[in-house]
């Protein structure tokens, strides 16, 4: 009689999820988290380490006092810096600036469209000229009524009425004049100047677009005379004064610059609780408008927190640990880790002061 064999086929994400499962369990057992039934110190191998190796360099952990910097984003601005803006709702017809060009004081930037303005300002002329020929004929009629009613010929009614009428018609004059006077002031704004020498930062509109007062055809500044405008949580207002030399980080740099804080905003921002300082640059090589940059601050007080080097620490994937010194041995102990200052890394849980660990603890095995 024959054998009978049944094959089963196993799925291949059970292999897959089993592969994992065990290369967990290896980890898991390399860091002592399990393994024996002896009870064991949390984070800590089973008293099995090993030989500590001859020459190997040792560090002592103790608490160390560190000012708890914080850096607060912010833009390098121009102190003179410009939203090029029409007066008047119109289109507009050149712009003969490019990004970038440098600009000297009473350069065109832009023309606008001044048909409408033009027609505006010929008819307040036009009412003008009526204005002053009503307004001549009422004075000539004034005289004569006067001379009139000062000889007794002219009623005291139509000498109040052709005085009112003359000074009906003056006012009339002085209205058309100055409508006139708005009109030639409006007019003169079809064409843009620059303000100051500078330089165009963007072009928002183009040739053709409709222009309002509200929104900008250019950008323009000033390339020197920087600083840097950050916003900072009102907390940190009182560590600082106006000039306080401060630290600032400029990533297009990759340069720290000494800035000088020039102005603190007396008001805060309801819905980000800050303020916006402002710190004067000194003349850098490279440094422009519209750059990012970081204002580096200790805005809490000091604070206590063990430190050790980065290279003691090793590497199970995501996980951390060093190799913690006892006596003649070492033994693997998980930690968590939190800012690095420098080549050191904050230690937030797994080792305590006066603990000695491996300061170069080298491949995890």
């Amino acid at each position: 009689m024959s054998d009978n064999f049944v094959l089963i086929k196993i799925p291949k994400n059970i292999l897959a999820i089993g592969a994992v499962s065990a290369l967990l369990l290896v980890i898991m057992l390399q860091l002592g988290v399990l393994g024996g039934s002896a009870k064991i110190a949390p984070g800590n191998t089973p008293n099995s380490g090993l030989a500590l190796p001859v020459g190997a360099k040792l560090y002592k952990l103790a608490a160390q006092s560190l000012e708890n910097n914080l850096a607060w984003q912010g833009a390098v601005r121009s102190r003179l810096a410009v939203r090029i803006t029409p007066k008047y709702p119109t289109r507009i017809i050149e712009i003969p600036v490019h990004v970038g060009d440098k600009v000297k004081q009473g350069a065109v930037l832009v023309r606008l469209d001044n048909r409408e303005l033009r027609a505006a300002y010929e008819a307040a002329a036009a009412a003008l000229n009526a204005a002053q020929s009503q307004a001549k004929q009422a004075d000539i009629e004034a005289k004569r009524i006067t001379e009139l009613y000062e000889k007794q010929a002219a009623t005291r009614q139509n000498y109040d009425a052709v005085m009112a009428q003359a000074q009906t018609a003056a006012a009339l004059l002085k209205q058309a004049g100055g409508r006139v006077e708005q009109s030639k002031a409006v007019l003169s704004e079809d064409v843009i100047y620059a303000p100051f020498d500078g330089v165009v930062g963007e072009r928002l509109q183009d040739p053709g677009d409709m222009a309002q007062p509200n929104q900008a055809i250019l950008t323009f500044h000033q390339p020197g005379d920087l600083r840097l405008e950050a916003a900072i949580a009102e907390q940190c207002q009182s560590h600082l004064q106006p000039g306080q030399i401060v630290n600032v980080q400029i990533d297009a740099l990759a340069q720290n610059l000494s800035g000088k804080i020039e102005e603190i905003s007396p008001e805060i921002d309801p819905q980000t609780h800050s303020r916006l300082l402002k710190i004067a640059l000194p003349p850098t090589p490279g440094l422009a408008h519209g750059q990012f940059g970081r204002l580096e601050l200790a805005c809490q007080h000091e604070q206590s927190m063990l430190l050790i080097p980065a290279s003691a620490v090793l590497h199970y994937g995501q996980l951390q640990a060093v190799r913690v010194v006892e006596g003649e041995y070492t033994h693997i102990r998980h930690i968590r880790t939190g800012k690095a200052y420098g080549l050191q890394l904050e230690v937030l849980s797994g080792l305590h002061a006066d603990e000695t660990i491996m300061s170069e603890a080298g491949l995890a095995p």
